[in-house]
């Protein structure tokens, strides 16, 4: 069975199986599998029930571009979504399956420029991704059309249930009033969430992907918070201070696979591959290479590490996250065969984080936050390990065949010399702490809030209430997920969830050609801001106090100036008269 054949028999074609497979993608998910052959074969309504980041974009998206008779450069889909990421994840995903039909993909939500919005969105979209605020603002406006929508996808509905959103999106679907079908995706089914498909779904078919229990007894689990351009190196930082490294590295798709081993390769490790395309002579080959420990790494797909029968290794890393709990729990049980515990660990990008923690919840398990090796562990690691193999080979009487070579440099160099230069010799760089990279690490609030400092203060005009609104207005965050508002006289604080802190400063910043206005708040400032309000409303009064002493000072001068011209004036014209007497 080829890679793509669990897809083909969904019922998709083979323009959409050639999209797929450039993507690398091999099996389908559990409400992939579900959600494709109802969408494309019925017209029922449907209700999709997985946790997040289970493949639901595909599980949709792909019957929708199938599905597309034609382009007619007005909104034939509408995909509603809680945030501005996913909103852009969500249009990505979609780009890189629209390969063939070219349909026109429109990401639509606040914070971004309106004006490009509106010049997209009158150029002609046929598929528009949006967060409620936003979609809704537009229209109000009468700048979206939504007569020819024949699909309205309700993504993450619980989450926008949280964060406010469900009277927006009734109000968006109070506008469709042609035929069409609701998609609603969510991973739990509040009583609201219940009610809201009650009132606007009809023929509702319920996909329900079942959770398995899930058990990690034998593992122990951390992760590491990463920027995405900085995994690699990452990587390499946890195989460098593992003496005996052995451990399979899981990719989600066959071209990751590909391009981690070529890297690893490049860098002088020992690593293999295998995904859907390795023919089974090859497999074999590889899997006798790793077994024998000829190899140490081996990087994998969740399906090419089907049948995998190791105990003994130390390591299993997920360089991507799994696409649901349960692929989770298979990869990381591995290292706990034959009562032997080995370590577990995910590396998490932000924009991962989401996804992440809702896995962490469904497992159940402590996976347990780490700080990454710094270069100082890399190097005194690596120091370690060249007097360990100096051991060895002098112990051995294993340098035999050196000793003339040996005799030679040290008649015409000192032995440190001659010994430091043999060592930069045989390791370059590897013993130079400057010589790996700072790996970025991104931040996150424990509490699950985060304070801002913004640069506007009632001396630009603003209030609490329009701090509020601004952040509202652009940053497309309900009011209830914004707290605490504090306006002084030159800044303000503002608190808001931790996951929207990053998004929120960036697109606040976006709005200033100039300076940025808005900041993570440093601890001083967040434990010192009754303190920083006192010291500001003192700083305010000695400004109006100077300015009050400078006005005084200024005008007196200024009228010392003007009796002194009257003066010199009057003077002159005396000495005028007296010339002419």
């Amino acid at each position: 069975m080829i890679e793509t054949d669990e897809f083909r028999v969904l019922g998709l074609t083979d323009s959409t199986l050639g999209a797929i497979r450039s993507k690398g993608f091999e099996t389908p998910s559990p409400i992939q599998r579900l959600v494709i052959p109802v969408l494309l074969q019925d017209q029922n309504d449907i209700i999709g029930q997985a946790q997040t980041g289970t493949g639901k974009t595909a599980a949709f998206g792909l019957p929708i571009l199938e599905l597309f008779a034609e382009k007619r450069g007005v909104p034939q889909a509408l995909i509603l979504v809680p945030t501005r990421e996913l909103a852009l994840q969500v249009t990505d995903e979609l780009l890189s399956f629209n390969i063939n039909k070219k349909l026109s993909i429109t990401p639509i939500y606040g914070g971004a420029s309106i004006s490009e919005q509106l010049r997209r969105l009158a150029k002609g979209s046929d598929i528009v991704v949006g967060t409620p605020g936003r979609i809704l603002d537009h229209l109000r406006r009468g700048t979206l059309d939504l007569r020819s929508l024949h699909w309205l996808v309700l993504d993450e509905a619980d989450e926008m249930l949280d964060m406010g959103f469900i009277e927006d999106v009734e109000q968006i679907m109070s506008h469709i009033v042609e035929p069409h079908r609701v998609l609603l995706f969510s991973a739990t089914m509040p009583d609201r969430i219940k009610e809201l498909s009650k009132k606007y779904m009809t023929n509702v078919s319920l996909l329900k992907v079942d959770t398995p229990n899930l058990t990690t007894d034998l593992t122990d689990q951390i992760y590491f918070e990463v920027k995405e351009a900085d995994k690699f190196d990452a990587l390499t930082r946890i195989i460098d201070v593992t003496p005996d490294f052995y451990g399979i590295i899981f990719s989600r798709t066959k071209v990751g696979v590909d391009e981690l081993v070529n890297r690893l390769i490049d860098r002088g490790y020992a690593a293999e591959g295998l995904h859907g395309d390795v023919s089974q002579s090859l497999r074999e080959k590889i899997l006798r290479k790793f077994k024998r420990k000829n190899s140490n790494i081996l990087v994998a797909t969740d399906v090419a590490a089907r049948g995998i029968d190791i105990s003994n290794l130390s390591h299993v890393i997920n360089y991507s996250l799994p696409q649901d709990s349960e692929s989770y729990v298979h990869r990381i049980g591995r290292t706990g065969r034959a009562g032997n515990q080995g370590t577990a660990i995910t590396f998490i990008s932000p924009a991962e984080f989401r996804q992440f923690s809702a896995m962490k919840r469904q497992v159940k398990a402590d996976i347990r936050r780490e700080k990454l090796p710094t270069p100082q562990d890399i190097v005194a690691m690596k120091k370690s390990k060249i007097m360990e193999d100096l051991a060895e080979i002098i112990e051995g009487e294993l340098y035999g065949d050196c000793g003339t070579m040996a005799r030679d440099i040290l008649q015409n160099y000192p032995p440190e010399v001659a010994l430091a230069s043999l060592l930069k010799l045989a390791f370059k760089g590897e013993l130079d702490e400057s010589s790996y990279p700072e790996i970025r690490s991104f931040s996150v609030d424990r509490k699950g809030s985060a304070r801002l400092f913004l640069a506007l203060g009632r001396s630009d005009g603003f209030s609490p209430r329009k701090i509020l609104d601004l952040i509202v207005r652009e940053c497309d965050l309900p009011a209830s997920k914004i707290d605490d508002i504090k306006v002084l006289d030159e800044f303000s604080f503002a608190t808001v969830p931790f996951s929207e802190a990053e998004r929120v400063t960036r697109t606040l910043n976006s709005l200033s050609k100039g300076r940025p206005i808005a900041s993570m708040a440093k601890d001083k400032d967040v434990k010192g801001d009754e303190s920083s309000s006192r010291k500001e409303g003192k700083r305010s009064d000695r400004k109006s106090e100077r300015r009050k002493d400078k006005k005084f000072s200024k005008g007196r001068d200024e009228s010392a100036k003007r009796g002194e011209k009257r003066q010199r004036k009057s003077d002159r014209k005396s000495t005028a008269k007296r010339s002419k007497k």
